[in-house]
């Protein structure tokens, strides 16, 4: 029987009444209900069952430790009421249905900590890591405020950085026909990418930037390279804007930039991916002539040197 306030005054400490401290001897007891009052919290249960484990609680009760009573005879245990029973349970039955919420778990668990149920610690902690493993986003992607939170994250990441900046709403002109299409492919594109790199490359977002739909490489903290997948068309009798998903691009370009990763750890496969991509782009321009050519080179592209290539005394 439990319940979260006294129970009638015959019950409670008369007012002004000091505790008194005293020693319990388990065996004068045996299997006697006791009467506790956990932080206004009152409970009934038996001293063989405080004494079961070798706890604070046995300590307690088979009288190594003092235990205050008040004049009623209740025993007094300094700490919050709210998890006593659930502790009680496990000391009866060595195993307890758990709380659904962490922090009631936490709060269960700070609890055992104190009665040096370690058991119950335990069976806390493995619930706290099993709920963190399922709630425990995949990847986080990092969405760009302001440019200097742009240049803080990439100067500071360990990691190569992938950022993609769209922004619809900067179109001062209208779209073309698939654009809209073309600037979700882009999205999903990164999404993808994000969940399939994001332990070897740190993925961000931008939102407030100049461009439309532009991906953005760097490595080792300098810009590697960058695709611009808008274009102004003149064909109509006003300027419309294109979008394009140049995804090969995007996909090469996201590989390539693995190859800056620290430490930097020479990958085989990886090579020979990317090379044999830019060998094939180069082949397909060939065979498909000047339509193809056209379309690409109205997806910018932009290369940054990573290293310093003049002689020295110049």
């Amino acid at each position: 029987m439990s319940g979260d306030t006294c129970l009638g005054s015959a019950l409670c400490p008369a007012a002004g009444h000091k505790p008194k401290a005293g020693g319990l001897k388990g065996g004068s007891l045996g299997n006697k209900y006791v009467r506790l009052n956990v932080g206004g919290s009152l409970y009934y249960t038996t001293v063989q069952v405080l004494t079961r484990h070798d706890t604070m609680l046995k300590a307690m009760f088979s009288g190594r430790m003092e235990v205050l009573t008040d004049k009623e005879g209740w025993i007094l245990i300094d700490r919050c009421g709210k998890h006593f029973g659930t502790i009680l349970n496990y000391l009866r039955d060595d195993t307890i249905a758990l709380p659904k919420h962490r922090q009631e778990i936490k709060e269960l668990m700070v609890e055992a900590k104190y009665y040096l149920i370690q058991g119950l610690v335990d069976m806390c902690q493995a619930a706290l890591q099993d709920k963190k493993d399922l709630y425990e986003p995949v990847c986080s992607i990092p969405i760009i405020t302001s440019p200097k939170e742009e240049e803080r994250l990439i100067e500071s990441s360990m990691k190569p950085v992938v950022k993609l900046l769209y922004n619809r709403s900067n179109n001062k002109y209208s779209y073309t026909s698939n654009s809209d299409d073309n600037l979700l492919k882009n999205i999903e594109l990164f999404d993808k990418l994000s969940l399939r790199f994001n332990g070897r490359v740190l993925f961000i977002k931008d939102v407030i930037g100049d461009e439309i739909c532009c991906w953005s490489f760097y490595g080792q903290g300098r810009k590697l390279a960058e695709v611009c997948c808008t274009s102004i068309v003149y064909a109509t009798e006003k300027k419309q804007t294109k979008v394009e998903f140049p995804e090969a691009r995007i996909y090469e370009e996201t590989l390539n930039v693995l190859l800056y990763e620290t430490p930097r750890v020479p990958d085989n496969s990886l090579l020979e991916a990317t090379s044999r991509s830019r060998s094939q782009a180069q082949h397909s321009e060939d065979d498909e002539g000047f339509e193809l050519r056209d379309r690409v080179r109205r997806i910018h592209v932009k290369r940054y040197s990573t290293y310093d290539d003049r002689q020295l005394g110049h």
